[in-house]
């Protein structure tokens, strides 16, 4: 089984690499825009003519949620149209397509965590882009698998814990929004479920599925989480998301419901504290 995986060099598609290394059940092909630039439709349709693709896990995205304000028309180049470039090509070649969502297509107001039948509601542009795309893979009429997933974190590119990691060994002391609830995520624990999803599925699958670690925390918790596990003495200071003052809407609570995922996978989903301890130690291996 050939599996593409785009925007292999971000968070998510490094920990594929990582996964490739020691699965022999597949066949990898990993591009980025240098290989495959996704927005460009001509170049998707002359590469799956030119590869035989049974899978495509879409990796890239546009994350940036604050710029996104500013710069809709990229990210929905990136979010949505891009997305829908690569379902009408899966759809021609009767590839499953592996979509990766956010819970920013919901608003955040929900008391219970989100299921994947619940209605998204996005209140940013990158949510909005984001929910497009879900629907462009829907309305394609390909195989596909969406999988959203929350506070994405690995030892690859730029997300919290390394920003807190960084800011730990400069500051005294930094301020965290204790008003937004979420569940962070391991890249490399979504990897890992995607693959299990590959395995579970076939080219009749439509379906979606939320993926994250267990356990609901703030940002601030998780920050002080953080610099426990890394031995950082740096204060966590609380503010609310109004003093914060971030140019995007973001959901108040959005952690997700992972009943669906286990019960199709039968999948163990770690806690969030212990895969945080594992990237921070693969961290600390790749510093020394």
């Amino acid at each position: 089984m050939n599996i593409l995986v785009t925007g292999c060099n971000g968070q998510l598609g490094s920990e594929f690499k990582k996964v490739a290394r020691y699965d022999s059940d597949f066949d990898w092909i990993f591009s980025d825009i240098n290989e495959l630039d996704i927005c460009n439709e001509s170049e998707i349709n002359n590469f799956f003519n030119e590869n035989s693709i049974d899978v495509c896990i879409n990796c890239a995205a546009y994350t940036a949620v604050d710029k996104a304000e500013d710069e809709e028309e990229i990210a929905r180049s990136i979010n949505a149209t891009a997305v829908e470039y690569l379902a009408k090509a899966c759809k021609s070649h009767n590839t499953l397509l592996i979509q990766i969502s956010t819970d920013y297509v919901f608003d955040g107001t929900s008391l219970f965590p989100y299921k994947e039948t619940d209605t998204p509601s996005p209140n940013s542009i990158y949510g909005k882009t984001k929910a497009e795309g879900e629907q462009n893979v829907i309305n394609s009429g390909c195989p596909y698998i969406i999988v959203r997933t929350s506070w994405l974190y690995s030892s690859y590119g730029n997300n919290f814990v390394k920003t807190m990691l960084r800011l730990g060994a400069e500051r005294d002391f930094v301020n965290v929004v204790n008003d937004q609830n979420g569940n962070p995520t391991w890249a490399y624990d979504l990897a890992c479920a995607i693959v299990l999803l590959i395995h579970r599925s076939d080219k009749n699958t439509r379906e979606i599925f939320h993926y994250s670690n267990d356990g609901i925390i703030p940002w601030n918790n998780f920050a002080e989480a953080i610099f426990y596990i890394a031995n950082k003495n740096c204060e966590v200071r609380p503010i609310s998301t109004k003093e914060y003052g971030s140019r995007a809407n973001r959901p108040m609570f959005s952690a997700l419901d992972k009943s669906k995922i286990k019960k199709y996978t039968g999948i163990k989903i770690p806690f969030w504290r212990d895969s945080l301890i594992k990237c921070i130690e693969e961290i600390n291996n790749s510093n020394n």
